[in-house]
């Protein structure tokens, strides 16, 4: 039985090892496959891994014998899901191997805003400190963040383990969710409406999935609403951010400074609004990538098809 790996090098670019997938069939890995050659690549393979490389419903006709398409990721929508559904193939996907390392990501992105580390060292690298005629010095603004507001819209598990470290840091969390559980309010930690997080958060963090009704939430209306200098972290989607609003909000001062790890098209185009806003760190999606958590992707991924292949189901995505 042929498996292909259409593009394997974002999951691993050498520092993991594929045997696991081996022992389950014949494997071809490529790094990366251009859209144009994804039909010729799959070729004759039953079993099909993609990360980003779209597996649309012309690519299922040209392969009729595809039985099982696995997504080295939690979002699936590069895979036409109601088509292969309607051939019968079984389609899976990653959840929750990335909780940590997410949630990590986003506080990062914050840390960062609030003391801007990175740009602190660089110049005392470039000889600034050693010319300075004070003991210390700051090119910008720091903020503390205990006794200041977080708030978490997407409050699942992700959202939930960044609440914990920012009640732990002294913030009090608001949550917006469609989910609510009872158990996780306290006295620090509230859900809220969305126009309630917008009017009292000093921080507001994206952990929502992109849904038709969250995509561009973040646009010039919901920011009229949020405090002035509020700060913004997104590690989630990009396309939930309307970002020539946010660009002209950070221009403006309405937003003090905004962190994000994604864009609405990536690899990030030059012509990006995001690129000419003031106040802005832009990450290339790296919050998912440390090598345990590359490595927990890859573990599910190889469990969800040994499931499969013995006739059980495991991570199946349903339309």
């Amino acid at each position: 039985m042929r498996i292909v790996v259409l593009d394997g090098y974002a999951l691993n670019p050498g520092d993991l090892s594929w045997d696991s997938l081996k022992k389950l069939g014949e494997l071809t890995v490529y790094d990366r496959t251009p859209e144009a050659e994804v039909a010729g690549r799959i070729g004759d393979a039953k079993i099909i891994f993609t990360n980003k490389t779209p597996i649309t419903k012309e690519t299922l006709e040209r392969c009729p014998q595809i039985k099982y398409i696995g997504v080295l990721a939690t979002g699936y929508n590069v895979v036409d899901v109601v088509a292969a559904t309607e051939r019968g193939i079984t389609v899976t996907n990653i959840p929750s191997y990335g909780t940590d390392a997410v949630s990590q990501f986003a506080i990062a992105l914050l840390l960062e805003l609030c003391h801007r580390i990175g740009d602190h060292a660089d110049s005392v690298l470039a000889g600034d400190w050693a010319n300075k005629p004070d003991w210390c010095y700051w090119n910008h603004p720091l903020i503390e963040l205990s006794g200041k507001t977080m708030g978490i819209i997407g409050y699942g598990k992700i959202g939930q383990r960044t609440g914990h470290i920012a009640q732990a840091m002294g913030m009090t969390v608001l949550a917006n969710d469609v989910t609510k559980y009872p158990e996780l309010e306290s006295e620090t930690c509230h859900y809220v409406s969305l126009d309630q997080l917008y009017q009292k958060a000093d921080v507001i963090v994206l952990h929502v999935p992109l849904f038709s009704y969250t995509r561009e939430m973040i646009n010039a209306e919901s920011i009229r609403k949020m405090k002035d200098g509020v700060l913004i972290i997104n590690n989630s989607r990009g396309q939930l951010i309307a970002e020539a609003d946010l660009r002209d909000a950070l221009n403006s001062g309405k937003v003090g400074g905004a962190a994000v790890d994604v864009v609405s098209t990536e690899p990030i185009k030059l012509t990006n609004p995001l690129l000419q806003a003031k106040n802005i760190i832009i990450t290339p999606h790296i919050s998912w990538a440390p090598r345990e958590s590359r490595q927990r992707l890859m573990d599910i991924a190889v469990d969800n098809l040994a499931c499969y292949l013995k006739g059980e189901q495991r991570n199946v995505v349903k339309v």
